[in-house]
């Protein structure tokens, strides 16, 4: 620390980068110290847009070997987050790591493994747990607005081509890994935290209708969780359309569809779905995700000695569904029971 401020290293300079910085300085509690990238140009004009006062490492090693390092935030492309995370942990480093934090289920577990080993804090980037509806819909559930749960879905279309800045890397199975692991994680995710259990059967059919990517980016995945509870979720990036992201919970004594209220329980006098005026996850845009508060919760997690909801070993499961689609995938849709392991 610095003048009790965490010093944090920024590691690949790519769009969600700036949106990272951002959110760092406008934290009082930490301060950049470092940033780096493959390319130097980039971790300089990054440094030059937010007229930091700090230098352009030469290397990830060098950023591990900083003493000033507290927190490294790692943003760079799918393929290197997981040997970045782990080299982190193991330089007793704390981690900012991007989504998809893993690509193969033997990364998923190493770095699990070397980040509980090291007893470092963490934060994935799973960034949509701190939008306000999705905070709206978890307050609801646990006030049993729509009774028990019966069925959860959750969709992420957001149509990608080669016109996004990501696509030299994003569209391979070796860098970009798959539709899920792509996008369709944050999908994945927000379900698994709405419902509040895990998923213990999967089963999923996928095409390419487009052929751009070297793997299906079309995903339908049906599901069964621990509770009973039926779930489906869809990864569309071939999607024609608007970036869409589709939540319905439906239960026992209500639903909820997206930022829409059916609920007597709540409402006695209620005669159509009553719309809730929120902020809801609908751009793709890296600036109008909540980075404040996901930031913010990694500092206080670290300040406070506590651990984050959304740290490596929670992020280890939504990987592990993303991995279990693409088994089923590859087995013509065979049911895929979890834990893998």
């Amino acid at each position: 620390m610095i003048d009790g401020k965490l010093g944090v290293a920024i590691h690949g300079v790519g769009q969600v980068a700036y949106a990272h910085a951002a959110s760092w300085i406008r934290n009082p509690h930490a301060e950049i110290v470092s940033v780096s990238s493959r390319n130097p140009k980039s971790a300089a004009a990054l440094i030059r847009h937010f007229q930091l006062k700090c230098p352009v490492a030469e290397g990830f090693e060098q950023v591990l070997a900083n003493p000033a390092v507290d927190v490294v935030n790692l943003s760079g492309p799918n393929h290197v987050h997981a040997p970045q995370g782990i080299a982190a942990a193991q330089a007793g480093k704390h981690i900012l790591i991007e989504k998809p934090m893993a690509l193969t289920l033997d990364e998923n577990r190493r770095l699990r493994e070397e980040v509980e080993q090291a007893g470092v804090k963490s934060v994935v980037g799973f960034v949509l747990r701190w939008n306000p509806l999705l905070e709206t819909l978890r307050l609801l559930r646990a006030s049993d607005a729509i009774g028990r749960l019966i069925y959860i879905e959750v969709d992420y279309w957001h149509g990608l081509g080669p016109a996004y800045t990501g696509w030299p890397w994003a569209h391979t199975v070796q860098t970009g890994g798959s539709a899920n692991l792509l996008g369709g994680c944050h999908a994945l995710d927000a379900l698994r935290w709405l419902a509040g259990c895990e998923v213990v059967e999967v089963s999923a059919m996928a095409n390419n209708a487009k052929g751009l990517y070297e793997y299906d980016a079309n995903v339908v995945a049906v599901m069964k969780l621990q509770d009973g509870t039926i779930g489906k979720s869809s990864v569309l990036l071939d999607a024609d359309i608007p970036y869409s992201f589709n939540i319905d919970l439906i239960g026992t004594e209500g639903s909820l569809r997206d930022n829409r209220i059916w609920s007597k329980k709540m409402l006695p006098g209620q005669t159509s779905w009553t719309t809730m005026p929120t902020i809801l996850p609908d751009s793709g845009d890296v600036h109008h995700h909540p980075f404040d508060a996901q930031i913010d919760h990694l500092v206080d997690s670290i300040r406070e000695d506590r651990p984050a909801h959304c740290d490596v070993a929670d992020a280890y499961r939504t990987h592990e569904l993303c991995l279990a689609i693409d088994r089923s995938i590859a087995e013509g849709g065979r049911n895929v029971r979890l834990p893998l392991e």
